[in-house]
């Protein structure tokens, strides 16, 4: 070959699958175990003995925190919960049409917008920063609930509430039940970190140009807006909801499969035996109905993930499980993805951190299959 060129096609790692593209001191993923460790514990285990806020603060600092950390750091939460007036304009003046993670995108980057030192990306000011938006996208998004089913927005209650507490206070404006905020507290838990997803590899792309932390955040809400990654959530309530009574779950999925419909909720990139995150929240949603008295939607989960079993033996995955928990808390069904950004911001956070602190611009390239040699001058 001409110039020393290998006569061998490279060959393309289509979606970077199994691409190493830094180190890691954040989420460890064993897609075979299966198994997710974040900061070097097992997400079961998180999820069992820790609230939000403690994820949160060991997302950040790499520690669990004290009791006296952990105090000093939910205060700091609850002092920066309040939304400024532009972001509740924006909140209020956005057409009813919009898509719901379009609008917290944009509630985001204007946040970005009134920081006075959204420019800093020094560790100091980076956890400040972190810190704002880990309290104030649960207000956000409360607002976002309030707004589309024509209500007022509910301001955020003092730090006698913790963080679960408070977003479902925002919500109803009642504080929930032990239950309820055991379960809520536990699927933002669940949410909050997820290794390298499209998402958090958005968010340390744009980090690696050395752009500003709301830019990145921005672009990890873009990412997990899509159907393929976050967005999957609201599709599973949704076909919960066209499925309508376990009794119809065989025929809903052998019609699905017959017509090559992909069925949102089974299946995931990494995890081949089972999503231990899925497994929580088969849990959580059983205990949910209880708790509403009302099986329906846990009935209908059951059956279909059954006859997925059967017939494709597809595991179902985070989404599946979490999307009835989100709706009987009174989450709608188009802003169940608003609420996985909510809890994930601490892990995009910790990585954004990561990358600057040992930032290389990131810049893969592509296989070229197109023309060569082609010419103006004489024409094609």
């Amino acid at each position: 070959m001409a110039g020393g060129e290998s006569s061998e096609r490279p060959e393309v790692a289509y979606g970077l699958q199994d691409v190493l593209a830094f180190e890691s001191e954040v989420a460890y993923i064993d897609g075979h175990a299966p198994e997710l460790s974040v900061r070097g514990y097992d997400i079961a285990d998180l999820a069992h003995n820790l609230g939000y806020e403690q994820m949160a603060y060991l997302l950040l600092n790499g520690s669990v925190p004290t009791p006296e950390e952990l105090s000093a750091f939910s205060s700091e939460l609850a002092a920066q919960r309040e939304l400024p007036d532009p972001v509740m304009d924006v909140l209020h003046s956005v057409p009813p049409s919009a898509h719901p993670m379009a609008v917290l995108r944009t509630a985001v980057s204007l946040l970005g917008v009134l920081e006075p030192d959204a420019e800093m990306v020094d560790q100091e000011h980076l956890l400040a920063t972190a810190k704002g938006l880990v309290a104030k996208l649960p207000a956000i998004v409360a607002a976002q609930v309030r707004i589309q089913a024509g209500h007022e927005p509910i301001a955020p209650r003092g730090p006698e509430l913790g963080h679960a507490e408070n977003y479902l206070y925002m919500i109803s404006g009642a504080v929930p039940t032990e239950p309820f905020r055991r379960a809520f507290d536990a699927a933002l838990v669940l949410y909050a970190e997820h290794e390298t997803n499209a998402s958090t590899f958005a968010c340390r792309v744009v980090v690696g140009t050395m752009s500003d932390y709301y830019s990145a955040i921005v672009a990890g809400i873009g990412a997990i807006k899509g159907a393929l990654h976050g967005g999957a959530i609201d599709d599973a309530m949704n076909m919960l909801v066209d499925v309508g009574q376990p009794d119809r779950a065989a025929a809903y999925v052998d019609d699905a499969l017959a017509a090559r419909r992909k069925l949102p909720g089974f299946g995931h990139r990494v995890y081949r035996t089972g999503d231990p995150r899925a497994a929580e929240l088969r849990e959580m949603a059983l205990q949910m109905a209880g708790a509403v008295d009302d099986r329906r939607w846990f009935d209908i989960a059951v059956a279909t993930e059954r006859r997925m079993a059967e017939t494709k033996g597809i595991i179902p995955n985070v989404d599946y499980f979490a999307a009835p928990v989100l709706f009987q808390l009174g989450f709608p069904m188009n802003l169940m993805t608003n609420v996985v950004a909510s809890a994930r911001v601490a892990g995009w956070s910790a990585h954004i951190a990561e990358q600057y602190a040992n930032n290389r611009l990131i810049r893969p390239r592509a296989l070229y299959v197109g023309d060569r040699g082609r010419s103006l001058a004489g024409g094609d």
